[in-house]
This record gives C-alpha cells, sequence and structure tokens, in this order.
C-alpha cells in the first residue's frame, strides 16, 4: 500500500469511527487517488510501497503519464509558433532596411539553427506520437543529433555575434570594414563545420552520456577539454565583450552629449543581442547542470529528459525577444503580418537618414566609440541609375 492510500484509509478508518456513511468514505477515496494522479502528473514522480519512482520520460514523445492528445498538441502548438517566429525572424533581417547589416547575417544564422529545432526535431516527435508508434532508437539519435549540433552553432554564433557588436560600436570604421560580407559568409560555414565535426566525433567515439539509452554515466574527460573548448570559452568570450561594450558605451554618452540615431538602434539591437544570450543561458544552464551532477551522483532519467525538452522550447521563444525588445524587428514583424496573414500591400521602402554626425572636434573627444557613426566613410553611398532608382551600397 503506498502512502497515499495509507493516508486515505487512515481518514475513511478516523471517519468510520466518527460515525460517517460509506458514501462519504466512497468521496474521500476517489479524492485520494485523483491527488495521486495530480501529484504525478505535475511532479512526474509516484509512491509505491514508500519509494519514490519516476515516471518515464521518453526524450522522443514526453512523458508517458500525459494523454496521448495533450502531448500531440503541446509538440504541434510549440513546432508551429516556433516555426513561423523563426521565418519571420529571417525574413525581417532580409525587409527591414537598417537590420540590412553584414553583422546581422549572424542573428539569421541563430534563426536557422533554431528553424532545425522547430521544424525538424519537434515535427518528428509529434508524428511519432500521431502514428502511435513506440519510441525509435533511430529517431531518437536523428533527434538528438540534430539538437547537439544547433546547440554548438548557436553557442560559437553568440560569440561571434558579441565580438561583431563590439567591433561595430567600438572600433572605427576603417577597421570595422574588414569585415566584409565573405568573411562574415566564411565565418558562419566555419561555425557549421566545427559544430559538425564535433557532433560527429561524439557520435563516432560514443562518449559521454547515452541519451537514447537512458545510460547516465557522467563527463569522460574528452568531454570536459571538449565542453572548455566549444562552450565554457565562448560563453566567457561574450560575457567579457558585451561587458567591455557596455562600459564603453557608458563612457562615451554621458553627461549632455546625445548620440546619433544610428547608434542608439544599434545599442539598442545590442543589448537584444545581450538579453538573448541570457535567455540562451537560462534555458539549457539547468541542464549543463544536472548534466555535471551526474558524474557525482545519480540523477534520474526523467530529470533530464525535462529539462532537455525545456531546453529545447528555446527555441521557440527567442524571436519573440527580438520583437519585445528591438523596434526595427518589431516593426518588421507587424509588415510581414499584415503582407501574410491580411493579404496587404506592404511596401518594405527605404527611408533616408542623414547621417546623424555632429561637430567632429565632439565626436573624437568622446572615444572613437562614436567614430564610425560620424564620419562620412561609415555613410552608405549612393549611385544614381538610369532608371531613376537609387542603389545603396552595404
Amino acid at each position: 500500500m503506498n502512502i497515499t492510500e495509507t493516508t486515505t484509509a487512515n481518514m475513511m478508518a478516523s471517519t468510520t469511527a466518527a460515525g460517517s456513511s460509506p458514501i462519504t468514505m466512497t468521496m474521500m477515496s476517489n479524492t485520494g487517488d485523483e491527488i495521486s494522479t495530480t501529484l504525478t502528473s505535475m511532479i512526474g514522480i509516484s509512491i509505491v510501497n514508500n519509494k519514490i519512482n519516476y515516471v518515464d520520460v521518453s526524450p522522443v514523445t514526453l512523458s508517458s503519464d500525459w494523454p496521448r492528445v495533450a502531448r500531440l498538441l503541446l509538440l504541434a502548438s510549440l513546432a508551429i509558433i516556433g516555426s513561423v517566429g523563426n521565418v519571420f525572424m529571417i525574413s525581417a533581417v532580409m525587409v527591414e532596411d537598417h537590420l540590412k547589416k553584414r553583422g546581422n547575417a549572424l542573428l539569421v544564422n541563430v534563426a536557422l539553427a533554431d528553424l532545425v529545432v522547430t521544424g525538424l526535431v519537434i515535427p518528428a516527435s509529434a508524428v511519432v506520437i500521431l502514428a502511435g508508434h513506440a519510441e525509435s532508437l533511430s529517431i531518437c539519435r536523428f533527434e538528438w543529433t540534430l539538437e547537439a549540433l544547433c546547440f554548438l552553432v548557436t553557442v560559437l554564433t553568440l560569440a561571434t555575434t558579441a565580438g561583431e557588436n563590439y567591433a561595430r560600436m567600438c572600433l572605427p570604421a576603417e577597421q570595422y570594414a574588414l569585415l566584409t560580407p565573405s568573411k562574415v559568409t566564411a565565418i558562419i560555414l566555419t561555425i557549421w563545420f566545427i559544430a559538425g565535426i564535433s557532433v560527429a566525433l561524439q557520435s563516432s567515439l560514443d562518449l559521454g552520456p547515452d541519451f537514447c539509452g537512458r545510460k547516465f554515466n557522467g563527463i569522460v574527460i574528452q568531454q570536459v577539454i571538449g565542453a572548455c573548448i566549444l562552450m565554457a570559452l565562448p560563453a566567457l568570450l561574450t560575457i567579457i565583450l558585451y561587458f567591455r561594450l557596455i562600459m564603453r558605451v557608458r563612457r562615451a554618452i554621458r553627461g549632455s552629449f546625445k548620440p546619433p540615431a544610428v547608434f542608439s538602434w544599434d545599442y539598442e539591437l545590442t543589448k537584444t543581442n545581450m538579453y538573448s544570450f541570457v535567455l540562451f543561458a537560462l534555458f539549457w544552464l539547468p541542464f549543463g547542470i544536472a548534466l555535471c551532477i551526474s558524474t557525482v551522483k545519480n540523477v534520474s532519467s526523467s530529470v533530464f529528459y525535462n529539462l532537455a525538452w525545456f531546453a529545447l522550447s528555446k527555441s521557440c521563444v527567442n524571436n519573440i525577444l527580438y520583437c519585445v525588445f528591438d523596434r526595427h524587428f518589431r516593426n518588421a514583424y507587424i509588415k510581414l503580418f499584415h503582407y501574410c496573414c491580411c493579404k496587404t500591400t506592404v511596401t518594405f521602402s527605404r527611408r533616408h537618414r542623414g547621417d546623424g554626425s555632429r561637430s567632429s572636434g565632439d565626436v573624437r573627444l568622446r572615444v572613437h566609440i562614436i567614430h564610425s557613426y560620424a564620419s562620412p566613410a561609415s555613410c552608405r553611398s549612393n549611385i544614381s541609375r538610369p532608371n531613376g532608382r537609387d542603389v545603396y551600397e552595404l
């Protein structure tokens, strides 16, 4: 008899002694069963013979204790909302004038990694549930391989984004101009190559825990080295770059000095990138902590998989973060929504902007953080064409 049943029996006995009717005792018994079922579904454990047994949580189809329809609706909702949001985020960089900068291709890379999760991994689990099949080892390995790949791509891209933001806002325009579109493309391809090689080595050498086989034997020394190089070092570099960027910006704009509008827009986007990094850490750090704890103490597979599904949901909300905190992404989302859903004609026109420059002497006194926004070399040149349109060089 488990704890819930024992408690219910004691309550029934005391009620009988008090002269209660059998109907009351039956209602109390049913209430005890409902409480036991509710606790099991909420916290993922069941109590049998005074021992805690964790409810099985599948790496593919979520908790087996949840109704099949509920799991299907949850995964389908995450896939739809996340995929649409990530497509909007990628499209926003293409259609919004101020977002058409070579460094923002890194944001597209993060959104692309999230789109792989919301467009392939989560729908695959939904299809398995819909078909009513049991958990497949091949499908599980397919999903977790993609998840590991997208995780590493996101980590490396966030660190590279921090470096690009620092170069854009804190270095002279001449130095930032060295980051050409071709170099940005090469960096993105290199990130995917490094992440792919790392995941392939981990899978082929069978290093670390086996998530699909529910074998958690801790972290081996090879994984410690790889985690330090591919995760800890980029994360530390990201924190240092953003900290230095904030300090230099605050020194440059203190007092009554008002920076150009373009600089304020870029700084707003940089802060949104910081929030994105914090969001990524909040979603994935609990899973990493549980993985580290498994080296010294046994951790239930249900805890791993619940935390893993929580981490994956980050791919569904990152695009919403940019909509909330950056005005240009928000404007692009609104235009895309009207264009796609309301069937209205939306013109993504280029707005002519001033160079936003102030007194050159004042700019030089303010650290060259504003130099790249005030110097004539940083302004986009327009070339007249015979057809009357202006072509702007990025």
